[in-house]
């Protein structure tokens, strides 16, 4: 089931009304409706894949109580490395296995050794790389006794399973999300009609923006070879809106799902196109992922305080594990490398963490210098966008090659001035509503009642009319 159908628009419905007003009054009910309708949700897209999820909540909530039993460092580190390898040999096997085994055989080939290898028709389970991390953080954290193993497998099947971001995040840390199973909650008003809020933001995104943008983008980058320079960089800017939109579309709807539930997400996006350097993108964009890269691999290495040497060791673990995450594809492995080459340069002259705040906090439009960091940070991740969305090394380099040809300076063969339009006014958008959550956060205090309203009427219109064949959000591939 996706957000954006009209199975979901008839499930969300029910579950709220069920949850709200026939099992409101038993908080262990209510949990335990979270844990069916998420079942729900994720087996409509294919039952099969459930046990997975159940056996990875079985395995971790066994963990961590025995975690809590055993003070023995050995017998606790051998829980931890249970639950990590349970966790990640379900996701290597089902998202790595072909991937090694191809380029196992390439290795040997060029070895002039041939060695038959039997590819598997494998279906990637969707969300399995969301909440694998999302389950591996509590074991760690157990283990490393910055969190109570809880007691209630129905609480933590919760978690683990919890609809509205179990398949695209935000990869929740049990720190902040399994707590609020335990405690008893109160329907509010205003945080569910600011979810709604959200909600409809994200669809926008999602239908009006990145779905519109998908259609130009699969066209140039399909076809590359058809077109000339010019077309190629405006395939490149379409697929960059595309996955914004797709993704931090996809993170607005759960975050405003999860209000009408009375829980309360991380943040995963905050404006990452209007960031003035590569370090201060990476704070902003997929900011659940970094994060956890951040506090379960890049720390634990050693971070930042060690010489020159483990800081660029560190970076390009970081950056490239971060990659390989996304996808079994070398395509992804360069994207991760091109950005720990972009990121290092700011980390060795300690200058990784010179914008922490909003950009023209003070102003309504950026200085002259924050502008030109803008464009040029912007320019160097559409850039890097070609090796994400290209089908091989091959392509993207044959892509990058037209781009940088004589060719670039042609009129583009495609250039769809509507919906350049439409970006530049979400963009815009965007910008207006840079110190909020999300971009209309705000919009219930700034305006009068008729002016609000029209405002939604305007986007839910907007939402429909560019609503048609049902697209998937990109990062269920992931």
């Amino acid at each position: 089931m996706i957000f954006n159908s009209i199975d979901f628009a008839l499930f969300i419905p029910i579950v709220f009304v069920l949850y709200w007003f026939v099992f409101n009054k038993n908080l262990r009910i209510q949990n335990f409706l979270i844990v069916i309708a998420s079942y729900v949700f994720y087996g409509w897209w294919d039952w099969r894949f459930l046990s997975l999820i159940f056996f990875s909540s079985i395995v971790d909530y066994s963990v961590g109580l025995g975690l809590k039993k055993y003070k023995e460092t050995s017998k606790r580190k051998l829980l931890l490395w249970t639950s990590i390898l349970v966790n990640l040999g379900f996701l290597g096997f089902f998202k790595y296995y072909n991937f090694f085994l191809d380029n196992f055989v390439t290795a040997f080939t060029f070895l002039g050794v041939e060695i038959k290898g039997n590819s598997l028709h494998i279906i990637l389970p969707v969300g399995i790389s969301f909440y694998t991390f999302q389950t591996l953080s509590y074991t760690i954290d157990v283990y490393k006794y910055k969190l109570e193993p809880t007691k209630s497998f129905i609480a933590f099947s919760a978690f683990v399973a919890f609809f509205p971001q179990l398949v695209a995040g935000p990869i929740e840390r049990a720190t902040n999300l399994l707590p609020q199973f335990y405690k008893k909650r109160s329907f509010n008003y205003d945080k569910a009609t600011d979810g709604l809020r959200q909600i409809l933001w994200g669809l926008f995104k999602k239908v009006v923006i990145a779905d519109t943008c998908a259609g130009y983008a699969n066209t140039i980058f399909n076809d590359s070879e058809m077109f000339s320079g010019s077309t190629l960089v405006m395939g490149a800017l379409f697929f960059t809106f595309q996955i914004y939109g797709d993704f931090s579309g996809y993170s607005d709807i759960a975050i405003g799902t999860s209000r009408l539930f009375g829980f309360n997400l991380n943040r995963n996006f905050a404006y990452p196109y209007f960031s003035r350097d590569i370090a201060e993108f990476w704070r902003r964009w997929h900011i659940s992922l970094s994060t956890w890269f951040r506090d379960y691999l890049y720390i634990p290495l050693g971070g930042s305080r060690g010489g020159s040497w483990v800081k660029i060791r560190n970076t390009f673990i970081i950056f490239l594990v971060s990659g390989f995450w996304h996808g079994a594809n070398w395509t992804f492995i360069i994207w991760g490398g091109l950005n720990a080459i972009y990121f290092l340069p700011l980390l060795l002259l300690n200058k990784n963490r010179s914008n922490l705040n909003v950009v023209a906090s003070n102003s309504v439009l950026p200085s002259f210098r924050e502008l030109i960091n803008i464009l040029i940070t912007f320019g160097l991740t559409v850039f890097a966008w070609i090796f994400f969305r290209a089908e091989s090394v091959t392509h993207a380099f044959s892509y990058i090659n037209e781009i940088f040809s004589s060719s670039l300076f042609k009129y583009p063969e495609i250039f769809p001035k509507k919906v350049v339009l439409l970006i530049v006014m979400f963009m815009g958008l965007e910008w207006l509503g840079r110190k909020n959550e999300f971009a209309i956060e705000n919009i219930d205090y700034r305006f009068p009642v008729p002016v609000r309203w029209a405002s939604y009427l305007m986007l839910i219109g907007m939402i429909f009319y560019y609503s048609g064949k049902v697209q998937q959000f990109i990062y269920f591939q992931f």
